[in-house]
């Protein structure tokens, strides 16, 4: 059996021929780590394809590459010292500037470590490597990975601490020239200096406090938190990305039992129109979709206007009590919705068809050639709806 010489400390001195093996399947190594990674973490399956994935597996075959030479080195009391551990600080670093959390890249490295470990103890124990040398070389792969980790979320960190809060800052300005109408130029500026690439399109969402970190988390990273929005007393307002088409839905999957209310998707330009419909439609008492109460918000938009229309539109019961006046205009409102189905208009107003009948005559004496206007038609409906 070919023997490791065993040294103090987590180092451990690889037979030659177990250490050209290991580098031998590095590069493979490497692919079958992105691979795993991007299988088993969803957030990462679009951040590793095409060239990225190429350079992740690189960096990833560069990194076990320096493992096994540190493994190889005898007594390696200081594991921060590697070099790979500055390429994690830096990934960390990375990670916070796409937006990620920290969550996903501990997943990764955890992931790495085990693919790693399995392929190597392999090839280890195919070389003959004891149970003990491969238990001290199976301590020194986690603390390595430990080591990886730990210099990540560092890196991630002191990019918050540094730079993160001032993107934040940048974020809200981009925000705050769309709500505000400023020139598209000065978006566009804005949108630079913070890094942040347009969408096609943004969806205003009115979010209450409590809620709002939890609908936050479940977004694209690229959603903007708007600090404090014109005219919303109360709720947080966010503008989310490309939810338009058949991604609405799986937005209001998000907001659905939060109190929330989405406003219409619009082209990023234009984000204070999606925000003003919700506002009018949270005003209404509109829950969840504004796209579901387009009717009110649409007779609503002009309240005093309405009023005089519907005044207008009802002048000929003008001189009738109130009671009989509010009654037939019950019974031509269902007459014009139902399109003059006597049976389901007797059906609505729980009346007898007789009832329907005797009204209509009334209408028409008083309304006369104005019940087959078209454009009055449409006046008595939009009136009345």
């Amino acid at each position: 059996m070919t023997r490791a010489r065993r040294s103090t400390g987590l180092g451990l001195e690889l037979p030659p021929a177990a250490l050209a093996a290991m580098h031998s399947q590095l590069a493979t190594l490497a692919d079958d780590v992105v691979a795993t990674i991007v299988d088993e973490v969803p957030s990462y399956r679009d951040a590793f394809s095409g060239p990225m994935g190429e350079t992740i597996s690189s960096a990833v075959q560069l990194a076990l590459g320096g493992f096994l030479d540190l493994a190889n080195r005898g007594r390696t009391d200081d594991l921060s010292a590697a070099p790979a551990v500055a390429g994690s600080y830096q990934l960390g670093r990375g990670e916070a500037r796409s937006g990620r959390t920290t969550d996903a890249l501990l997943s990764a490295y955890r992931i790495g470590a085990r693919v790693a470990w399995r392929e190597l103890s392999t090839t280890a124990v195919s070389h003959g490597l004891g149970a003990e040398v491969l238990a001290d070389f199976a301590e020194l792969v986690f603390a390595y990975i430990d080591e990886q980790s730990a210099a990540a979320v560092a890196g991630h960190s002191d990019e918050l601490a540094t730079t993160g809060r001032v993107r934040q800052r940048m974020l809200e300005r981009v925000a705050h020239h769309l709500l505000s109408g400023s020139p598209v130029d000065q978006v566009v500026a804005a949108a630079e200096r913070a890094s942040w690439e347009p969408p096609l399109t943004l969806t205003a969402v009115i979010v209450p406090e409590p809620q709002a970190r939890r609908v936050l988390t479940a977004l694209s990273p690229a959603t903007l938190p708007v600090a404090d929005p014109p005219d919303l007393d109360e709720g947080v307002l966010l503008l989310v990305p490309d939810a338009h088409d058949h991604r609405r839905a799986a937005l209001l999957r998000i907001l659905a039992d939060r109190g929330a209310l989405a406003g219409p998707a619009r082209p990023w330009l234009e984000a204070r129109a999606s925000y003003d419909r919700a506002l009018r439609a949270r005003a209404a008492g509109a829950e969840l979709d504004t796209e579901a109460h387009l009717v009110p918000l649409v007779l609503d938009a002009d309240a005093a206007a309405r009023a005089d229309l519907r005044a207008q539109a009802l002048a000929p019961l003008a001189d009738l009590r109130p009671g009989t006046a509010e009654r037939l205009a019950d019974t031509l409102r269902a007459w014009l919705l139902l399109q003059g189905r006597r049976d389901e208009v007797a059906a609505a107003l729980f009346v007898h068809p007789q009832t329907v009948r005797y009204r209509m005559g009334q209408l028409r004496e008083l309304y006369g050639d104005r019940l087959d206007d078209p454009e009055q038609v449409l006046a008595l409906v939009v009136a009345l709806g």
